[in-house]
This record gives C-alpha cells, sequence and structure tokens, in this order.
C-alpha cells in the first residue's frame, strides 16, 4: 500500500518530473547527463516568516523558490538543467499544494528546469522549501565573483530596490499608508517582492561579456562588496546612476524613502556584473533584446578597501547598512 508521501508525490510532483532521468520519480535518485559540459549547482532555501510571508499566496512560494535559484545560474552564465526539492510541511491541504504544484510546473516549463526529485517532509516548525538547481556551462566558462580588474564597469540589470518596498507594504509600514492612493504602484513592488524575474536570458551575455558576476539577493551594497572582496578590487559607485522604478524614484523624490534603503534592502534578484569598457554596449544591447535594461552605475578600481557610494556631488556616503544579514 503507498504511503501518504507517496500519493503526495504522485499527485502534485511527479507530472513535473518530465526528463527522462528522474524515472518517472519511481527511484531514490535521478541521471543527470551531460554532453561535457560543466555542471553548476546551487541550493537556496525559503523559510515561513525570513523568505516569505505566512498568508503569501502558494503559487508565489512556488515560483519564488524556483526563481531565486535559477538567478544564482543566470549569474554564473548557466543554462538551467533540472532541480531537486524538500517540501517540509505542516500539514496537507489540497488548497495549498495544487496551485502550489501548478505554478512550480508552469515555471519549470517556462525556464527549461524539470523536476528531477526530492523529499516531502513534515515539521512542527514554519514552512520551509529547499531547492537545488542544476545548470550547464561550456566547459571551463562558469563565471565567478572572482575576475573583476580595475577599470571594468559595474553594471546592474533592471531596477533596483523594489522588492524591499513591496515587503514595507505587505508588512503595513510607512509605504502602504505613503502609497494609499496608487493601488497599481503597490501590487508593482508587491510582486517584485512576491516573484523574482530572474535573468536567464542573459546567460550567454554573462559568459562572453562579464568578467565576474553575481546576482544580487542580499542588497546590491553588500553583495557588490562581497564581489570586491573575492576579486581583489574596490569600486566606486554613483548613486544617481543606480536605476530605479518609476514608484521607487517618486518616494525618493518624495523623501519618503532614502536611496541607502534601496541599495541595501535584499530580494531584488538582479544580475551584478563587471564588464570591460569594450563590451558593455554589446552586453546593454543584449539585455534590451530581452526586454530588460543594464546601467552601467560605477568602475571598479584598484584597491582593498570597501566600495565608495558618493552621492550627486561626488562625495562619499557612508552607508550605515550594506545589506540583510540572516546572522
Amino acid at each position: 500500500m503507498a504511503s501518504g508521501e507517496d500519493d503526495l508525490i504522485a499527485r502534485y510532483f511527479k507530472p513535473l518530473a518530465t526528463d527522462p532521468g528522474t524515472f518517472g520519480l519511481t527511484d531514490d535518485a535521478a541521471v543527470l547527463t551531460s554532453s561535457g559540459e560543466d555542471i553548476v549547482v546551487t541550493v537556496d532555501a525559503v523559510v515561513e516568516g525570513v523568505h516569505f510571508l505566512a498568508d503569501d499566496p502558494p503559487d508565489t512560494l512556488a515560483r519564488k523558490a524556483l526563481r531565486v535559484n535559477l538567478s544564482d545560474l543566470a549569474a554564473k552564465g548557466a543554462e538551467p538543467a533540472g532541480f531537486v526539492l524538500t517540501l517540509a510541511l505542516r500539514d496537507v491541504q489540497e488548497s495549498w499544494l495544487a496551485p502550489f504544484a501548478k505554478a512550480l510546473g508552469e515555471d519549470a516549463a517556462h525556464f527549461k528546469c524539470p523536476l528531477l526529485g526530492g523529499d516531502t517532509v513534515s515539521t512542527r516548525g514554519p514552512l520551509s522549501i529547499s531547492i537545488t538547481a542544476f545548470g550547464r556551462v561550456p566547459k571551463g566558462r562558469m563565471v565567478r565573483r572572482a575576475g573583476a580588474k580595475p577599470g571594468d564597469l559595474v553594471m546592474v540589470t533592471g531596477t533596483i530596490g523594489d522588492a524591499t518596498l513591496g515587503l514595507d507594504i505587505l508588512g503595513g509600514g510607512e509605504l502602504a499608508k505613503a502609497m494609499a492612493n496608487d493601488a497599481t504602484g503597490m501590487a508593482a513592488l508587491i510582486d517584485r517582492y512576491r516573484v523574482p524575474q530572474p535573468r536567464n536570458a542573459l546567460a550567454l551575455a554573462v559568459r562572453e561579456h562579464a568578467t565576474a558576476a553575481m546576482d544580487v539577493s542580499d542588497g546590491l551594497a553588500g553583495d557588490l562588496t562581497k564581489l570586491c572582496g573575492v576579486s581583489g578590487v574596490s569600486a566606486d559607485i554613483r548613486l544617481a546612476d543606480v536605476p530605479l522604478s518609476a514608484q521607487a524614484r517618486e518616494l525618493v523624490a518624495r523623501g519618503i524613502v532614502g536611496i541607502e534603503r534601496l541599495v541595501s534592502g535584499g530580494d531584488d534578484y538582479e544580475l551584478l556584473c563587471a564588464v570591460p569598457p569594450n563590451a558593455a554596449a554589446r552586453f546593454v544591447a543584449a539585455a534590451k533584446a530581452t526586454g530588460t535594461a543594464a546601467t552601467v552605475i560605477g568602475e571598479f578600481r584598484a584597491g582593498g578597501e570597501p566600495p565608495r557610494f558618493l552621492d550627486a556631488s561626488g562625495k562619499p556616503l557612508a552607508l550605515k547598512r550594506l545589506s540583510y544579514s540572516h546572522f
């Protein structure tokens, strides 16, 4: 007789296991085939009360859990190959699992990243979703955090700071009041928090043009500091050039939000790249072709000190907080 766990897997997740190497989730492991490429591996967990709110819709949780891993693959210049899922549930509810599995399957198909297997467990603690994703790159071509050189340009995709604003709105913070007459704007910021937009369409451009890259998950300022540290360089960032959404720009203009908050907030899941000046135009064009903006916000320079964040007059702004930290 099949166990409750077996029934759950067969009902909700077996339809997502479309790769032949999964054997229809009937075995204890899967086979991920390779044709001489390097396999890139990344893992991220999202935990209730830390990465999402208890009342966040299950479909957005599924998308976020997968997409934060896809964002890591994009930053490495890797093409998605598949993922494994660990799901820790307090109980089994059709009303939660059905939309979760549906959204996960839709994203797996859209990003060509099939479910390869995983585990479901019960917990008395918070709901937890952990995904390990696999990607492929040509041998020796994975783009590391190390590699940025003095003179390289600091480039970011998309806009910065929206997710942290969306979280504030969901928590009923000051922004919910400040944007009370802009329901569309609030919805856009909330969506940026709940459903990241991984830049996997730019994986090839990252491989071809970036000397170093990572995704912005904990905050632009803190993540840039990490990249500089590993690369052995510093950087000068023009805060006025950091790309902001229309909603964020308006909040800054009204004095409700400061730029420090936007560059230190987490959950952006944009790409942060070091790009040589002679490759910048090609990177921008590749991003534009995918419907994504890529913006130069500064330059890497020699030195071992932390990056400098310059205000409109060119003076360094001392940031009290660089990024989100779990500990």
